[in-house]
């Protein structure tokens, strides 16, 4: 098989930080056509003067197989930049993609730091009631997914099977005490307020809070369920969506904002001499 030997790209020489800094997308939204993983926000953080590349795992791989990629994209930063770490910003799925591949594939000595937005760490109640439904009609449906993302550039989709791994999780707390006892890992929520606020993650809210009354979600994941290693709280004072973080069908006033976090995050990895 012939090896692809053009690096992962990158837009710039110098990196405000000591190490690289990768974004690695959750689960149905990565790159394809005019559709971005992180919208702009890489590019943005480029033009900042960070070394910035993103991940192009399946959009419905499981967390071993885009963990196992994840780790072959890492390994390939390093050596183009001459490095020994790097640094995970992490959206959703992404998150446990990236916790599997610490722990499991042996690079906890390759990540400086790990940073989680609105990953389901404790699982999502929308996936455990999805699953409720009768298993024919869940393979029927996870069919035709495999299918459309096969033709968007997946390897391995397997929507089934990632279903069940966003099911709900009872306790994280060995794999938490594992991780963060060599990793600085950080993490933050934001709460869908109202369901007219995204008319796309409008939907899901109102399952949520059906299932889960009373608690605060982005869409899809409760904040309780977002909190890994040094929880920083909320990201944003005002309603932002689990989609909208990642620069997806945001508006222009929140993507101002949206950006200025992600700065933020840089920024105090820097100062901290990540």
């Amino acid at each position: 098989m012939k090896k692809n030997k053009q690096p992962l790209k990158n837009l710039t020489p110098i990196s405000k930080t000591k190490y690289p800094i990768i974004l690695v997308h959750g689960i149905a939204i990565k790159d394809f056509g005019l559709f971005k993983s992180f919208g702009k926000i890489d590019r943005y953080l480029i033009k900042e003067g960070f070394k910035v590349y993103k991940s192009k795992a399946d959009g419905f791989g499981t967390i071993e197989n885009n963990a196992l990629f994840l780790k072959k994209e890492i390994l390939k930063i390093l050596e183009e930049n001459n490095v020994e770490k790097i640094n995970i910003i992490a959206h959703s799925k992404g998150g446990l993609d990236a916790k599997y591949m610490i722990e499991y594939l042996d690079m906890s000595k390759n990540v400086a730091s790990l940073t989680t937005l609105c990953t389901p760490h404790k699982g999502s109640p929308i996936a455990t009631h999805i699953l409720n439904k009768p298993r024919w009609l869940l393979k029927f449906l996870a069919f035709w997914i495999n299918l459309w993302y096969r033709i968007l550039g997946d390897k391995k989709p397997d929507a089934y099977r990632v279903c069940k791994q966003l099911a709900t999780i009872d306790s994280v707390e060995d794999e938490t005490m594992k991780i963060t006892s060599e990793i600085y890992c950080q993490s933050y929520s934001t709460t869908l307020k109202r369901s007219r606020d995204d008319f796309i993650m409008g939907i899901p809210l109102k399952f949520y809070h059906r299932y889960e009354k009373g608690t605060a979600s982005d869409g899809l994941v409760g904040r309780e369920s977002t909190q890994f290693g040094e929880y920083k709280g909320e990201a944003f004072e005002e309603s932002m969506s689990h989609s909208e973080i990642i620069d997806f069908m945001a508006s222009k006033k929140k993507k101002e904002k949206i950006y200025a976090f992600y700065t933020m995050i840089c920024e105090d990895l820097k100062e901290r001499g990540f």
